[in-house]
Formats: structure tokens, sequence, C-alpha cells
């Protein structure tokens, strides 16, 4: 394709349109958009025959290791557009003290609880409010579950947005602080993620506001899709054998699959694709209910959503054909676990290897346990964990342990 044919307006040189995902009907990418017409998430498309004659991935070792990397598979007109808080390349972190004991041969965490405001979420909001400030907007608003607010706080201060975020009621004092410490408008509603978007929609118009709510625009997959990217290169590129990911509204799990393919199309990496697995809970799993089902959509929103995965607690989202096709063509599937099996591995990735997942992250390291105890995944395949966040923003248990050095220690008993 030559540049004369793609798209023109503030996006990337390489930018070609905007795909509508429920119809492939192809749309310009010159102006900000949010859902199609069809109603469904709109999907970024590129020239991949130009990127290839562009670049190769010796180039990638003259670069900044960090989310930008790649920087012609993504939409940003140039490293001087990007709303940058340091989103540097998250570990890849082994678990060999656990695999050990299982008989398994690898099994890796990537830990995105080291990007900015201490979860993944700061790659999609980086993105989208870096492509917010390219199109002109000034004012945002997020439906979050917790961790995405935080993140579109930050980004909005950074680009001198002013932001409102909306989250449940019950989610972490520690995080809803955080909102409001970057100076965001936070509100708790009586609800879930979903009555938070309702106050989102009912709002635009009034407050002119741009709506970022989960893959209701089209750039916060290019940033979550930076994952799959940085594990390729990370790992040589050569892709797992399974990836377990956390799965609510799903943008990192179609984002990865996408980077998958692109960088396929692009000569990058073979036809190996690792066995893609949503990760969910038994209190809320709309998405494990559908697989189940044979289903290729969530047909009803789950009733009476209770978990400690707050991030996961999604009773219906927008993206469910598309993770159920991503699961499908991975030959993947979809797994619940119960709070009390998050609690447990949780603690045991902490206490055998030192590494402090959260519970979504300690999530994909039970349903990992569950699946290999069940022969689902043999001991010899490699596996990637996805710690969504820092543990540090969740709750621990309590230390009451305590010392009185005015007495005789007894320090036998310690």
């Amino acid at each position: 394709m030559a540049p004369s044919d793609r798209s023109g307006g503030p996006i990337g040189p390489f930018v070609t349109h905007l795909e509508c995902s429920a119809t492939g009907e192809k749309h310009p990418a010159d102006t900000l958009q949010r859902l199609s017409p069809a109603g469904a998430p709109f999907l970024v498309r590129y020239d991949l025959e130009g990127i290839a004659k562009a670049v190769n991935r010796d180039d990638l070792l003259r670069r900044p290791a960090d989310m930008w990397r790649c920087s012609e598979l993504l939409p940003v007109p140039g490293p001087g557009d990007i709303v940058n808080l340091g989103e540097a390349a998250t570990p890849v972190v082994g678990l060999p003290r656990l695999a050990a004991r299982l008989g398994a041969t690898e099994i890796m965490v990537k830990d995105e609880g080291r990007l900015p405001t201490g979860s993944f979420k700061a790659r999609g909001l980086a993105m989208a409010v870096t492509m917010a400030k390219v199109f002109g907007v000034t004012r945002l608003a997020m439906p979050t579950a917790g961790n995405a607010g935080s993140a579109t706080a930050a980004y909005a201060a950074h680009a001198g947005m002013e932001s409102y975020v909306f989250t449940p009621d019950d989610t972490a004092e520690t995080t809803v602080r955080e909102i409001a410490y970057h100076g965001a408008r936070v509100y708790r509603v009586n609800g879930l993620v979903n009555a938070c978007a309702k106050v989102v929609h009912q709002g635009t118009e009034a407050m002119g506001w741009f709506d970022l709510t989960t893959l209701e625009e089209p750039y916060r997959i290019e940033g979550k899709k930076t994952m799959g990217l940085e594990l390729a290169d990370q790992l040589g590129w050569e892709l797992p054998d399974a990836i377990y990911y956390p799965t609510g509204g799903g943008t990192g799990f179609i984002g990865m699959w996408k980077a998958f393919a692109e960088l396929e199309a692009i000569g990058w990496i073979g036809a190996k694709r690792p066995r893609m697995v949503a990760v969910q809970s038994t209190g809320c799993g709309p998405i494990v209910k559908a697989f189940e089902a044979g289903a290729d959509h969530v047909a009803e929103a789950w009733a009476d959503a209770e978990t400690i995965l707050h991030g996961v607690r999604v009773p219906k989202p927008l993206g469910d054909r598309l993770i159920l096709k991503v699961i499908a063509e991975s030959n993947g599937w979809a797994i619940a676990v119960s709070d009390a099996e998050v609690v447990d591995a949780r603690a045991e990735v902490a206490r055998e290897e030192g590494l402090h997942l959260c519970p979504e992250g300690a999530a994909t390291y039970a349903a990992y346990l569950k699946d290999l105890a069940a022969g689902r995944l043999g001991p010899g395949d490699r596996v990637v964990l996805f710690n969504t966040a820092s543990g540090l923003k969740s709750t621990m248990p309590p230390m009451e342990k305590r010392l009185d050095h005015t007495q005789t220690i007894d320090y036998a008993t310690l």
C-alpha cells in the first residue's frame, strides 16, 4: 500500500483506517471515533507491508525498552505527541521454586504492576489520552473498577486535561484517594462498573466530555496491544504455549491477539500462537459461562456479581464476541476461580517467590494450578501469567505481632 492510500489527519504514518470489528466495514482514521455504526468496537488497521519494509527487529535494539518501542505498529503521529509518564517495559519474572515443586518446565509472570500508577491500565490510558489530546479533546470521563481511573487521572493531569471518574461504592479507599490526588473529580456510584458507565453515557451531552469506557474508543486496545509486542520481544520472538490473563472488559486479551497477528504479518514471528486463557471469578464469570455453553457471546449480564477480583467484575463486557473469538482461534479456554483460591495463591507466590501479585494476578496462578491438575496443560508447557497491578494496591492480611524492647526478649520463641 502506497503512502497516498493511507488515511490522513493526526494519526501515525502507517495507519490506514479503522475497521468495525463486527462488520469489517472501513472508516477513516482522521477523526476521533467511538463505536462503529454497528455499535461494535473499532480496530485500528495498518499498512503492514509498508511496516515490514520500513523496520526490522534489529532496529528495536537501538530504541528505549518501553511501551512505545514498536512505534510503527502504533497510531501516535510522532514521539512529540506522546503523553508519557515513563512507561518502561515490564519484567518477565520466573517462578522457579514453584515450577520445581509442580514439575513444570517454566512459569513466568509478566509483572504489569511496575507501570505508572501501578497497573496495566497505564498502557491503554497512555494511548487513549495521547490520541484524545492529538484530536483536541480537553475533558475526559471514565467509568472504572478502580485502576483505570487512577491511570486516567494521572495521564489527564500530565496532558493538561480535565477528568471525571466514576467508580463503584466498594472500590478500595487507596485507589479512590489516588484518583482524587491526581486532580480528577471522582465519585462513588451505588452499583458496579456498568452503572458507572451509565452515568458517563447519560452525562456526555451535558458535560461535553469524551467517554473512555472500555472498548468504546479505538485506542485503548492499541495501548494494551503493547503487552503482546513487548512479550514477544522479551521472549526472543518465540511465544509461550499459553497465556493466562485476568479478563473483565478484555481489552488486553483482544489487543495481544491483534499484536501477534500483526507481528506475523510483518515477518517478526511465525505462525505459533499461545493458547489464550481468560481467567474470571466464580462470583462473576460471564465469559466462562458463555464458553462452557459453546456460545459466541454473553447472552445476559451476570446477576449479583460478587468477588474480590474487582478488575474482572464486569457483568456483560462489550467485547464479549471478540474475547470468545480469541479463545476459539487460539484453542484456548475460559476458567473461573474462587476468592478463597485467589487468597491462597497470592500468599503462596509472595511467600515462596517474593513476588507480590494483585488479586487478579493471583487468580491466573490459581487457574494455572487447576488446569495443571486437570491435565489441560502439561508440565512441559511454557506459560505466562499476567499480573495486572502491584499487590500494594490491594488489601493484605493484618500483622499484629509486637515486641517491647524494654523487656527481656525470649528469642527462642520468635
